[in-house]
């Protein structure tokens, strides 16, 4: 068997797409034979190197895949082999506080597949039973290897933990990227009125398609500024930052009074500077949201394997071109996912 790994943390010279020890299914295991799986900048962050995440090498990257089950391990009851399924990373510990309330993303020991330990870029792979998510035998295998991580991310940000409404506004940073293009079409099914930022006219005119009412040139003008004209000096109701230090001043600016801010990532950096006068004086709220319940995830994955939500499919690569994959991510090109296959499904 084959999958993608790297043995040190570095640039993209250090993915090799070799030869590794074929999976075998633990009892509450589903041993996957994979047909796709995408590529996230969470992959793009494992490789440089996390910290405080010290991985065991060589390391198998991904979060994100879907393919056919070929076995079960003996304490299976939800999957058969030829069963269709797609991977939802997060893993908790299921006996501490939050788990026993029902909020495994809160989970004291929660980790990601792909992260934290060995994620799913590989020919095939073995996977908890409970990471595990049913898929239409109709679905293709782009949609159903490239939805889960984003989708249910943007659905609890903005459904559960942002309480968006209809008749809201919302600005969306980023739409072009997987969180981003995946929080615009849920607040225009929500019924709220999206600004969406991106840097080209390509990428603004398919955000607009996927529900967009405004799209932005965040390089060639001030987002805020920008939002507090079209909205006659109000601004909006919430505004999603996963940018974080180079967009976060500018992100408060742009909420109107009692505004929410959320956040599922800082893909600038962790530690931006503040207006604290600001989020007191105005009212704000600043609301974190990670990954997504299993309940959660099921409702946004059903709207995406009936069409309702599309995850966007930028280029389908083979897995041995993964470093291509992360070249695209690092530098911006295109809308949407980055797909990976096996080489063997070419």
């Amino acid at each position: 068997m084959r999958a993608v790994q790297f043995r040190a943390h570095g640039d993209r010279d250090v993915i090799g797409y070799d030869d590794y020890p074929e999976p075998e299914a633990g009892r509450d295991e589903v041993l996957v034979d994979v047909r796709a799986a995408a590529v996230n900048h969470l992959d793009v962050w494992t490789r440089r190197g996390l910290p405080g995440v010290d991985l065991q090498m060589p390391h198998v990257p991904g979060s994100d895949a879907a393919g056919v089950v070929r076995e079960v391990g003996d304490a299976v009851s939800r999957f058969e082999p030829g069963d269709h399924v797609a991977v939802s990373a997060g893993v908790s510990c299921g006996t501490c506080e939050f788990c026993r309330h029902g909020e495994p993303s809160m989970c004291v020991d929660y980790h990601l597949l792909g992260e934290h330990v060995e994620g799913v870029h590989a020919e095939r792979v073995a996977v908890p039973a409970d990471n595990l998510v049913a898929v239409p035998d109709g679905v293709d295998w782009t949609v159903a290897g490239s939805a889960s991580l984003v989708f249910q991310t943007a659905w609890r940000m903005l459904v559960t933990r942002g309480e968006l409404r209809p008749g809201e506004s919302i600005l969306v940073l980023g739409a072009s990227g997987g969180v981003g293009h995946a929080a615009v079409q849920i607040a225009d099914y929500v019924g709220c009125e999206v600004f969406a930022t991106a840097s080209s006219a390509e990428k603004r005119s398919y955000a607009a398609e996927l529900g967009a009412d405004h799209t932005l040139d965040y390089e060639a003008t001030d987002f805020a500024d920008e939002v507090r004209s079209l909205t006659d000096g109000r601004g909006v109701d919430v505004v999603v930052d996963h940018v974080g230090a180079a967009t976060w001043r500018d992100s408060l600016r742009s909420l109107a009074k009692g505004g929410r801010l959320l956040t599922c990532g800082a893909t600038t950096g962790g530690n931006p500077e503040t207006d604290v006068n600001r989020i007191f004086w105005n009212q704000l709220e600043v609301i974190g949201s990670t990954m997504a319940t299993p309940g959660e995830t099921d409702d946004v994955l059903g709207l995406v394997w009936d069409g309702t939500f599309e995850p966007r499919i930028r280029e389908t690569l083979p897995m041995s071109e993964t470093a291509r994959a992360h070249e695209m991510l690092e530098k911006r090109e295109g809308f949407g996912k980055v797909v990976l296959r096996p080489d063997s499904e070419f």
